[in-house]
């Protein structure tokens, strides 16, 4: 009597002599999901181009989402404050004597030749020593 062939043998069971991963019926895909999707995602890189963009390529590890961005002043000199008086007259910044800068920080590089009252979100230490010494006054409304 012959003896049966070996192919005969390993039907039913688990790995049909074949050991462990390939020819499980995923092919070399590894696992579900994701897995196997390293460099040359074979099979998946079709769908990883078209629904997962970036999926592919250097990863930078951990970017964090960014947090609200703070409200940053804009900055303005006195010596700027000068030079645009007719123009904040115009845009209706500047009405009588009363200087509306809400939004800026005044910083003291030059001199004040008007005398205002000049509201800003915040002064610097020299610029409101310059305003008040020029006869003018600074109010501070911080945020």
């Amino acid at each position: 009597m012959s003896k049966r062939d070996k192919r005969s043998r390993l039907r039913g069971r688990n790995t049909c002599g074949y050991g462990k991963k390939k020819h499980r019926g995923s092919g070399s895909k590894g696992g579900k999901g994701m897995a196997g999707t390293g460099k040359k995602a074979g099979q998946k890189i079709t769908y990883l181009l078209k629904y997962v963009p970036g999926y592919l390529g250097r990863r930078k590890g951990f970017v964090s989402i960014p947090q609200k961005k703070q409200n940053k002043l804009k900055v303005i000199n006195l010596d700027e404050i000068n030079k645009k008086l007719e123009k904040f007259r115009q845009d209706g910044i500047l009405k009588g004597n009363e200087l509306n800068l809400e939004g800026y920080k005044v910083l003291g590089a030059g001199k004040l030749m008007h005398k205002l009252t000049i509201k800003a979100s915040k002064f610097s230490e020299n610029a409101k020593q310059k305003i008040e010494s020029s006869g003018s006054t600074a109010v501070s409304e911080e945020i």
